[in-house]
């Protein structure tokens, strides 16, 4: 293999390897969000649209 062919197939791995962390970051803080929306509403928070869709 020679030296470009090593240089481009690392920079599609390294390329690969980041992409996968922000989806991974992104869905981790997803399901964070999501948990702090249900605590939220659990206690008795509710949101703005809220009162609009009952008016």
């Amino acid at each position: 293999m020679s030296v470009h062919a090593l240089y481009v197939t690392a920079a599609y791995v390294i390329t690969a390897v980041v992409l996968a962390g922000l989806i991974g970051w992104i869905l981790l803080d997803q399901l964070g969000r999501k948990r702090e929306l249900a605590e939220l509403e659990a206690s008795g928070v509710r949101r703005r649209s809220d009162k609009a869709a009952k008016s």
